[in-house]
Order: structure tokens, then C-alpha cells, then sequence
């Protein structure tokens, strides 16, 4: 079959984003089907495409995925009004190639929510299937979050959020609450899979090349995190971390945020301000590299904003990332990663604002690195055993197959 696969955030591991949807598009192709990606140019991203864009585009093949690059340059910096404006000229152009390519399954991933319109196209006005596959339940979080409160804007979102759960024969669902949160839309609940994010085991836990930033000395506990630097991550509980430790004098455990979004000049001047010694920040790196990185350090930080929506309704990358690389993880909300992470021993749940319980976990990682080193290994089978990427995405190809026609 022809997928006409929508992401606007594409993304090989040659960039510094998430790869899920190249890994799916992958499978699709080892599974004998086409696919045409169609995406926007997103920073940190690498598409595989280099050629200059012709009349607002550029298309060929990367890695057998035929991809469609469309010249929209999206980043955290931007203002949102602007983010908005790229959002909707990102929908409506996938619209024209709804009506003008050869497809016999449509699937549309957010974020952002508007990746849906062109899957309402395709269902109602060719009659394609529709598979929609929900990253983040909006508008739940910026509501929660309270980055949108214009009743106006929040009532459109709902509406399109309403639209594109009615229009796709079949949805996914990156965690339990965004599973949740589709059927409270009155969907049937056979209609939604459960398809979290996975663990790349051909790029983390293959032979690497170990490296630590030059601040980093060989006997410190690393602790990493890798991730956008935006309101969502909440990185200044990791700031508010940092100066407890300089106040409890441990300079021998060092915090490294790696990584790139709108808020990271702030907490590079408050580090800055405040003479953060056991701070490190770094620049976004490719896949390969971060699995060098990870096999040098000694814990991964899942750290998030507490916003009770994120606890059941976020599958984040690097969580996976990190149970890939066999890193234990210092989690610091509530919800369905803390339980994983406390139900398999592979790290250390803290409450969310604590600072005093986030250095208390760091000091115990440092004190007992046997201890740590047994966390990790345990990270490690939890990736393979549940989260392994092949057999994720072999689930999620066949919940795609649901959707051709029966002979």
C-alpha cells in the first residue's frame, strides 16, 4: 500500500530530534509498502533533503522514504502568532497533495493538532482512510499549562481536535491519559491503540565512542538531560537542584542540559547569575553522538513542568532514550513513568518543586555507584522487554493495515 504519512517535524537521526516517525516510516518499508513523508523544516531537524527549494519545496528520497519538504522554518523561538501562522500554512499546503497524490492511506501525526487537517480532507472529500496518531492531547495541556487562554482560540482547537478523532477509522495513542483523553471525545475505545514511543537499541546500545564535555571530569556523576529547553520541561527544577548541591559543597556531581529552545538564554544567565559551577549546557547534538554521550554518563533526568495533564498524557523521547542506553532515570513528577520507574527499580522518583529531594536522589546516585550501575542494567531490560522499537512498530504497521479495504 501507499502511506501518505504527514509529520510536520520530521526528522532523521542525523538531527537532534526525535525519530519516531522515520523508524515507522522505516517499517512500513521493510514491510513491502510505500511512503511519502510530508513535512515542514523544523529546527534541529535533518530531513536528508539538501537540494534548494524549488516554488516553496523540495522532494527525493532519503533512506527509501520519498520525502516532501516543504520550505516552513519552525523553532521554540518563535513568537506564537508566528508558530500559529507556520501551523495552518503547513495544513492547508498538505491539503493540495491530499487531492494530487497517489495514496491509498492517509496518517497524520501531531503535534502540531492542525497535522489532522489534511487527514479530514482525504476521508470526506477522496473517501482515503484515515489513521491519526495523537502526541499530545491538545487543547488539554496549553490549556493547563496556561500558554492560551482566549476562549476563541481554545473552542477552534477543540473543535479541530473533535473533527480529527471523528474523521480517522482508527487512532493512536502515545500513553495511557492521551488514550484516555481520545475516548473521553467519545471514541470507541477499539478504535484507539496504545503505541508509546520506543527505544532505538540499533543506535544506544551498540558499540559507541564514550565522551564527556570538557567540564566534566572523569570521576563526576553525569547526570544528562536531553531535551528542549522550553516552558514545558520545567528545567528550572534541575537550576533550583544545581544550587543546592553548590550550597552542600558536592562540585563532583555535575548536571548537563543539552539541548536548545526559548528559554535557554534565560537559565544560562540565572546559572550564570548565581555561579552554578555544577551546571553544563550544550548545544543539540545528532543521535549518534547523544548515544556516545549517554554511554559516558551515569543517570538521565526526566524532568517536566508540574502540570498534573503531563503526568498519564506525555511519552517523552528521552525517557526512552535513556532506557536504551541503559541509563537509570531521576524522574520528578507523578504519572506512568514514575510507576515504571518505580515498579522496575531503574531509577529515582522525586516529588515535583522539591529541590532538597532532587539533590537528596543525585547524592545517593554518587554515593553508591554499584548501586546505580544495577538501576541501569535494569533500565536496559525494561527497553528491550517492552519498549523495543522493531516490535512497537511492527504493532503500529498493523494497526495501519486495519485500514485496507478487505478483499
Amino acid at each position: 500500500m501507499r502511506v501518505l504519512y504527514f509529520h510536520q517535524h520530521f526528522s532523521t537521526p542525523s538531527g537532534s530530534a526525535g525519530i519516531r516517525s522515520y523508524e515507522m516510516a522505516r517499517r512500513l518499508l521493510d514491510r513491502g509498502h510505500r511512503v511519502t513523508m510530508v513535512c515542514g523544516s523544523y529546527g534541529g531537524a535533518q530531513t536528508g533533503l539538501a537540494q534548494p527549494f524549488h516554488r516553496g519545496y523540495r522532494r527525493g528520497l532519503v533512506d527509501g522514504i520519498d520525502v516532501v519538504e516543504f520550505d516552513l522554518k519552525y523553532s521554540n523561538h518563535d513568537r506564537f502568532g508566528q508558530r500559529v501562522l507556520t501551523f495552518l500554512k503547513f495544513a492547508f499546503r498538505s491539503v493540495a497533495l491530499v487531492f494530487t497524490e497517489r495514496y491509498d492511506v492517509v496518517f497524520a501525526t501531531s503535534t502540531p493538532l492542525t497535522a489532522g487537517i489534511p487527514g479530514i480532507f482525504a476521508r470526506w472529500l477522496r473517501g482515503k482512510p484515515f489513521v491519526f496518531e495523537v502526541r499530545d492531547l491538545w487543547p488539554e495541556l496549553p490549556r493547563a499549562m496556561g500558554v492560551i487562554r482566549n476562549p476563541l482560540v481554545l473552542m477552534a482547537m477543540s473543535l479541530l481536535e473533535w473533527a480529527s478523532y471523528r474523521s480517522a477509522q482508527l487512532l493512536i495513542g502515545l500513553s495511557p491519559g492521551i488514550v484516555e483523553g481520545i475516548t473521553r471525545r467519545g471514541v470507541r475505545r477499539e478504535r484507539v491503540a496504545l503505541i508509546p514511543n520506543g527505544c532505538d537499541l540499533d543506535i544506544f546500545a551498540v558499540e559507541v565512542k564514550p565522551w564527556r564535555p570538557a567540564e566534566v571530569a572523569p570521576e563526576d556523576l553525569l547526570a544528562v538531560f536531553a531535551g528542549t529547553h522550553g516552558v514545558a520541561n520545567g528545567l528550572e527544577a534541575v537550576l533550583n537542584a544545581s544550587a543546592e548541591l553548590g550550597r552542600r559543597g558536592r562540585s563532583d556531581i555535575k548536571l548537563l542540559l543539552i539541548g536548545q529552545g526559548a528559554l535557554k538564554p534565560a537559565l544560562q544567565e540565572r546559572a550564570r547569575r548565581e555561579n552554578l559551577e555544577n551546571l553544563v549546557f550544550h548545544d543539540p547534538i545528532d543521535k549518534a553522538r547523544l548515544a556516545d554521550l549517554m554511554a559516558a554518563s551515569d543517570l538521565g533526568l526526566q524532568v517536566l513542568a508540574n502540570v498534573p495533564a503531563f503526568y498519564y498524557g506525555t511519552s517523552p523521547n528521552k525517557f526512552f532514550d535513556y532506557l536504551a542506553a541503559g541509563l537509570p532515570v531521576l524522574n520528578n513528577y507523578p504519572g506512568w513513568l514514575a510507576g515504571l520507574i518505580a515498579e522496575h527499580c531503574c531509577g529515582f522518583v522525586v516529588p515535583p518543586d522539591d529541590p532538597v529531594a532532587f539533590a537528596d536522589a543525585l547524592e545517593r546516585a554518587a554515593d553508591n555507584r554499584g548501586a546505580l550501575r544495577a538501576m541501569g542494567e535494569r533500565s536496559r531490560v525494561l527497553a528491550r522487554k517492552q519498549f523495543e522499537r522493531r516490535q512497537l512498530a511492527d504493532h503500529w504497521v498493523d494497526w495501519i493495515e486495519r485500514c485496507l479495504p478487505r478483499a
